[in-house]
Parts: C-alpha cells; structure tokens; sequence
C-alpha cells in the first residue's frame, strides 16, 4: 500500500461547503470528518436535519482578510448570540453565512442584514462591530423603510455592508426551517 494520501484544509473545507449547501455530495463528508460537527442526526432515525433560513439557502463572502473577518463576525454575531456552526483555519460559518477568503478575483460586494430581537441587540450589534474593526454606517435607530423598522449599519473590514435589524411588533412563526435528509 502507498503513502496515505492527505487533503489540503482548503479542500477539505470547500468539501464540507458541498455537504452542507448540497446535501446530494454526502459520498466528500469522508474528507471533511474530521475537521468539524455533521448535520444533526435525530436520535429516533437516520433522518440529518438541516436548519436553513426563510428566504435564502446560504450567502457566501469571500474576504481580503480571513482572520480580521473572524474577528469581526465572531463579534457582531455573538452580540446578536450566534456561534459559529463551523470554523477551520480556512473557513468560518454562522448558519446561512459562509465566509472564507478571497481568491484573485478579490473579495465579493454585498449587504447582509441580520436579524435581531430588539433594540438592545441592535446597540451591542452595533459597538461590538466598532470594537471588532468595523466602520458606523448608521447608528442604531429608527428608519423610515416601514414602522418599527430599527436598525444599525457597519462597514465590514472589507467593505460590505452590514446590518442588523428588528422590525418593531412582530413575531416569527417558526425558528428556522428545517430540511429532513431521510439516510
């Protein structure tokens, strides 16, 4: 037998990216084992759950800077209390965001906006991104886009235009959607 054959961690993650966003590439969570959690598995089946968004399935940023992108999301995401679902050297992911470095194309343009429960979340949301590198493109507050609609602006270290907001007296009628893979 040969020498074993190893696999980059850039491969490895972009092989998790595959099993998570397209659960039909199951057969390359063999290369990925070893770096992260798997779907979650019901304990009364073989059924893995998948927890996705209500609008979009995932967004994924490429950024200049991995580790101050880390820095930063880790931040305002724990501030709106999420963990990362998934972190590599190569990668970090919080639920539908999936973020991981820039290729020579240079880093992707977008603005994202996060939910928040109140307006107390929007201010920690708020410094915490000041405090992590970020840029104030909106101090929290009202906005006139709809009643109720109070939110905060940063720039990320990249650019990209982030968000959290809460849209005054309303209430979600599920926590997430749930996608059921039967094995």
């Amino acid at each position: 037998m040969g020498p074993k054959k190893t696999t980059s961690r850039a491969a490895q993650a972009r092989a998790l990216w595959k099993v998570n966003w397209h659960p039909e590439n199951a057969k390359d969570v063999e290369k990925v084992a070893p770096l992260a959690a798997q779907p979650l598995r019901s304990k009364s089946s073989r059924m893995t759950v998948y927890h996705r968004g209500r609008l979009l399935d995932h967004v994924h940023l490429r950024v200049s800077d991995l580790a101050a992108a880390k820095r930063f999301y880790r931040a305002i995401l724990g501030a709106l209390g999420r963990e990362p679902t998934y972190e590599s050297d190569d990668a970090i992911s919080f639920d539908e965001l999936w973020i991981d470095a820039a290729d020579n194309a240079g880093p992707s343009r977008v603005h994202l906006a996060f939910q928040a429960d109140d307006h107390d979340a929007v201010a920690r949301f708020h410094a915490a991104g000041i405090s992590a590198g970020g840029r104030d493109n909106g101090a929290p507050g009202e906005r006139k886009y709809h009643p109720g609609y109070y939110a905060a602006f940063l720039l990320d270290p990249d650019g990209h235009n982030v968000e959290a907001v809460v849209h005054g007296p309303t209430e979600r009628n599920v926590a997430s959607v749930e996608l059921k893979l039967r094995s």
